[in-house]
């Protein structure tokens, strides 16, 4: 295992709050990555309903299935997807 590559803690109780600073997270690094039309998929998640944020994490998700070097934004993207039943 490379340096660079971190475990991810499964949470699977993130309320709306945490999901969408996920998403922020998930946003900036996308930025950082210059990633620039995947941060621009999640700009608008900030009080989406949930069902926006479920076709924005899909659609964030199939627009990363061929990047095998992106595979922390997957793995956050697939942490927040967990978590999007948590939204009523």
């Amino acid at each position: 295992m490379s340096s660079h590559e971190q475990t991810l803690k499964l949470v699977t109780n993130l309320d709306r709050a945490g999901i969408e600073s996920r998403l922020a997270q998930i946003r900036g690094a996308a930025q950082s990555a210059g990633l620039a039309e995947l941060a621009q998929m999640l700009a608008d998640a900030p009080g989406a309903p949930r069902a926006q944020l479920e076709q924005q994490v899909r659609n964030a998700l199939k627009w990363l299935a061929d990047k095998p070097d992106q595979k922390a934004l997957v793995a956050q993207l697939e942490l927040v997807e967990i978590n999007l039943p948590n939204l009523k």
